[in-house]
């Protein structure tokens, strides 16, 4: 199944940056759009611009999925609605800082946007796909997700869990049709940046790509069939022995005895 059937694509967080460019790429590529964000003014300036580039249907769906009401709302969409096809897993929030300095509600927001709303559209996605044996799941993750030491701690967290989750889901559903990708863009030029509170022009130039590049790359990605895609990587080799590095420490994850190192040893005398 290609990525340019004209299967339903759900988008959310698709008001503005990397949502909008992939409802962009997608409605040109012939896909009608379910366009999800919380403002809905944007929605529509984007849906009608859509609309008269590309002749496709484009529903605008305002939500927020920090609420739990909304959430559930788009969830039995993506259940329901046999015509959609494709999830674009996008929304999400960043916060600034350290995690030591970090407003605690603030941290608990990001965790219910980047992780609860994430996974529970992903779950339903995968579900209802599954169940269709057809269908594309993208996740938005993170670079972050391998570097912890870098900028906010729980940020970074939420986008392991994502990255985790999409390689469990491609794990458990092999075979089934689906196509499962995980995106793990680097620093991107979008307004999630100052709503963290950050300026990006702060950052290093070299570092910041522009979104339309990102998301090509990603779309780019997926026509190739990667499962993980960092648009920024020079050499997939790197990717993949970090892969196998992971994975040759599965056999010794879990023994039925300590390691040698870990053996009581009588004190020196």
């Amino acid at each position: 199944m290609s990525a340019t059937s004209h299967s339903v694509a759900l988008i959310t967080g698709a008001s503005s940056g990397i949502g909008a460019v992939y409802a962009d790429r997608l409605a040109h590529r012939g896909r009608d759009l379910l366009l999800v964000a919380r403002d809905a003014t944007r929605l529509e300036a984007l849906a009608s611009r859509l609309r008269a580039e590309t002749g496709r249907k484009v529903e605008v769906l305002p939500a927020d999925l920090a609420r739990p009401d909304d959430l559930a709302r788009i969830e039995r969409r993506l259940r329901d609605d046999a015509a959609i096809g494709m999830l674009v897993n996008n929304a999400g929030m960043a916060v600034g800082g350290t995690v030591a300095g970090a407003d605690a509600g603030r941290l608990a927001d990001l965790v219910q946007l980047n992780v609860v709303a994430a996974s529970r559209l992903a779950v339903a996605a995968a579900q209802a796909f599954a169940d269709r044996r057809h269908g594309t799941l993208v996740n938005i993750a993170s670079v972050l997700a391998l570097t912890p030491e870098g900028f906010n701690g729980v940020y970074n967290a939420t986008k392991s869990f994502v990255l985790t989750l999409t390689q469990s889901l491609q794990a458990e559903l092999a075979g089934t049709g689906l196509r499962i990708q995980a995106v793990l863009p680097g620093a991107t030029r979008t307004e999630i940046w100052g709503r963290a509170g950050i300026d990006d022009a702060t950052l290093p130039a070299e570092m910041v790509m522009g979104v339309d590049e990102m998301v090509d790359a990603a779309l780019a990605g997926l026509d190739s069939g990667e499962a993980v895609t960092i648009p920024s990587l020079p050499d997939a080799a790197d990717w993949q022995r970090f892969e196998a590095a992971r994975l040759a420490l599965a056999p010794n994850l879990s023994r039925n005895h300590a390691a040698a190192r870990y053996l009581r040893q009588e004190p020196a005398a």
